[in-house]
């Protein structure tokens, strides 16, 4: 079985006297409870625009009126649907609510890119395999099955607990952006648990890099780098081509390194990895953080594949369109570069800071922005002892770290409205062989799986009894 798994199976016997089995697990029936219903949810292909999220809704709607918690809206948008739960506090409310938060839709996976059907759920070598495995259907779950089983046990809110499920993080984000304005009521929390960030790492060999707390995160924005050119035959080539025009100002992108900086959130992160990481690495980490300007340390931090984004803004060139015919000079060359930008910083700087990078010859323009510029969140005594108690109860030893998302979450908007949001995803991943997120063969180790059902059962009973 999978990461020191074991199962007892038979009776120990004294000389004369069969002695009693051990009690049985008291998470063991959520565990196959979730399971079954993880592997329902994930052979649905939830992806925005198939018209399969009211399935995941209605599934989910199941299993919370069945258990009693049936305080639930539905909100159909922009060809999907967000979803939100309320468990009243038992008598008046000792606090603000708190928000439990996950997105039902998943990235768009296609059979022949994968080993097997992306959206058929199966078990194969300690791992859960399927599209949303870990992106992020097992955050559903993990809120899910934590309210399913406290709702069962007798739990008694001393706060309301408000659970909102999206249906389009992974695109336009509309229903977190909807939830923080229009349906501002349905969401009005004291703070945000959410299940789409942090999480817990480990190498190959089990040694723990830590389970990260999420209180930053990045936004993104995309920009189109076009060159337009009067063209011509091709027979006749020109000294300006507006495809080369273009190719050498993506070979400028490639080079260029925004200045580095240092935020609450990653200042924490570093400190605690450097405590632990040793070699060329670790030597890094210690010189940046002694002199944030020392700008060669901070690039050998992100030469390294697991610390990728962490020290500045990266883009990146994600698609290119050039030319109209075989036989005809390119009158347009185009390419998108997609931005992961640090909090605090303006879109437009980063534009600004493109165009001198490329020079004129270049037009870089913006089409979308994704989340806002918003300040870390105030990291709670109350979230990181919940957090941290539920992790150590697992792993005792394991380090809690800050840490800022290079990737934009539903929670940028809940920011942006004055909610201090928390990325508190209890599940683990070995790196870098599990970090399939958006990739091919996406999965989950069953321990890991189960082991984040246990955690967030363990902290919302801690934040809101």
């Amino acid at each position: 079985m999978h990461s020191g798994w074991m199962i007892l199976a038979g009776l120990a016997l004294s000389s004369h006297t069969a002695m009693a089995a051990p009690p049985a697990d008291p998470a063991a029936r959520w565990h196959a409870q979730g399971r079954a219903l993880f592997e329902e949810i994930i052979n649905i292909p939830s992806v925005e625009g198939r018209g399969r999220m009211g399935d995941v809704v209605n599934a989910l709607k199941r299993e919370f009126i069945a258990a009693g918690i049936t305080d639930i809206t539905v909100k159909p948008h922009d060809q999907t649907q967000t979803m939100f739960i309320r468990w009243k506090a038992a008598g008046k409310p000792a606090h603000k609510p708190i928000l439990l938060m996950a997105h039902m839709d998943v990235v768009e996976a296609l059979r022949d890119d994968w080993s097997n059907d992306p959206f058929k759920f199966f078990e194969k070598d300690g791992y859960f395999y399927g599209r949303g495995t870990s992106d992020d259907k097992q955050g559903v779950m993990a809120i899910t099955m934590s309210l399913l089983r406290l709702k069962a046990e007798g739990f008694k809110p001393k706060r309301d607990i408000i659970v909102m499920f999206t249906g389009d993080e992974e695109t336009a984000g509309n229903g977190a952006k909807r939830a923080s304005t229009e349906w501002r009521s349905l969401i009005d929390a004291e703070f945000a648990l959410n299940a789409d960030a942090g999480g817990g790492q480990f190498l190959k060999d089990g040694t723990a890099i830590g389970y990260g707390l999420q209180s930053a995160e990045k936004f993104y924005a995309t920009y189109s780098f076009t060159v337009r050119n009067s063209g011509g035959h091709s027979s006749r080539p020109r000294a300006d081509n507006a495809i080369y025009e273009l190719a050498t100002a993506l070979k400028k992108l490639e080079a260029h390194r925004f200045t580095p900086a240092l935020n609450e959130t990653t200042r924490g992160y570093f400190t605690q990895r450097a405590k632990a990481e040793k070699g060329a690495l670790g030597d890094a980490m210690r010189r940046w953080l002694a002199n944030p300007d020392d700008g060669a340390a901070a690039d050998l931090i992100e030469a390294d594949a697991t610390e990728v984004g962490l020290t500045r803004t990266r883009c990146v060139a994600t698609r290119l369109e050039g030319g109209h015919a075989d036989n005809a000079l390119p009158q347009l060359a185009r390419a998108t570069v997609n931005c992961r930008i640090l909090p605090g910083t303006a879109p437009e700087n980063v534009q600004a800071e493109l165009q001198a990078a490329v020079e004129n010859a270049v037009e870089v323009k913006p089409t979308d922005v994704f989340g806002k510029s918003t300040p870390a969140s105030p990291l709670r005594p109350d979230v990181v002892k919940a957090y941290s108690d539920a992790v150590h109860k697992r792993f005792p030893a394991m380090p809690i770290v800050p840490q800022m998302s290079t990737g934009a979450t539903d929670g940028t908007f809940l920011r942006a409205a004055g909610i201090p949001v928390y990325g508190v995803d209890a599940a683990w991943l070995v790196i870098p062989d599990d970090e399939r997120a958006h990739g091919k063969d996406e999965r989950i180790p069953v321990k890991s799986f189960y082991d984040n059902l246990d955690i967030w059962h363990d902290m919302v009973a801690a934040l809101a009894g």
